[in-house]
């Protein structure tokens, strides 16, 4: 059962912060992972005690497999 409240609360607490990982929807295209295709489809938040997050995705695929990234920083003051 879904808790309307909890998903406005959550949905609340990661407005305004840049997410921690990216989520990732990976599709094999051969027998090894040189032949795959990543597509960022979604953010993930990591909670405040480290044991968990809360994930937002803009797709939900019904084949192959999600992989949950740490996000690249960029640089600032990159030359």
């Amino acid at each position: 059962m879904t808790n309307e409240n909890t998903e406005t609360k959550t949905e609340d607490q990661n407005k305004g912060k840049k997410p921690s990982h990216i989520v990732y929807h990976v599709t094999n295209f051969g027998k090894d992972d040189k032949n795959s295709k990543w597509d960022a489809i979604g953010a993930a938040w990591e909670h405040k005690d480290g044991k968990g997050f809360n994930v937002e995705l803009k797709l939900f695929p019904i084949d192959g497999k999600l992989s949950i990234r740490p996000r690249k920083v960029k640089e600032e003051n990159a030359s």
